[in-house]
């Protein structure tokens, strides 16, 4: 049985150790049908820190963010979701994460969520070997890659055939959509 977590974050800045999440958007898909759909406006951790360069990317204030929901209340919805579709103490049952640049950006984020939860089993949830659709990608355009302008996810969107939005970019919901997309595209079994 195939259990993906699709997702995507926003975040208040690059440091997952400094700065926190803001969105939390995605799916659950298992074995090709979806689930259930989510996404989560969050109020960051107290001590986080806020980068002007996130928030303008993400066309978003801090007051806006401070006004979401509690990040203890969204941690609970989410342990609630995960719940209803992995046993956590059952080693052989876990989700495979899914994004885009997840490896290298997403997942220290969304494990720092946990931690900031007091919750240190973010690995019974979830493999340690994710799926980042980015380097999956890579591989797949690695013919054109070098007339590509860049690799971010509109650009890989467009290259493989997806009509891409560009006013909704940096939603994680539309993010999410646009991965889940691309990943469709290049993972045919």
């Amino acid at each position: 049985m195939e259990k993906l977590f699709y997702f995507d974050l926003e975040t208040t800045g690059t440091m997952y150790w400094r700065n926190g999440i803001h969105q939390i958007s995605g799916l659950i898909e298992i074995d090709g049908e979806v689930k259930e759909e989510f996404d989560f406006k969050v109020k960051p951790h107290p001590k986080c820190t806020y980068d002007p360069k996130a928030l303008e990317v993400g066309k978003i204030t801090k007051e806006t963010i401070e006004a979401y929901t509690d990040m203890g209340i969204v941690y609970n919805k989410i342990i609630e979701m995960l719940s209803k579709y992995v046993n956590k103490f059952d080693k052989t049952d876990k989700f495979y994460l899914v994004g885009y640049n997840n490896a290298a950006f997403d997942n220290a984020f969304f494990r720092a969520f946990f931690v900031q939860n007091n919750d240190n089993y973010f690995g019974s949830w979830f493999w340690s070997d994710s799926h980042d659709v980015m380097v999956m990608a890579s591989y797949y355009l690695k013919d054109i890659r070098k007339k590509m302008v860049d690799f971010k996810l509109m650009t890989v969107a467009k290259a493989v055939g997806i009509e891409v939005d560009e006013s909704k970019l940096h939603d994680a919901t539309y993010d999410i959509y646009l991965t889940r997309e691309i990943y469709k595209k290049i993972n045919k079994k």
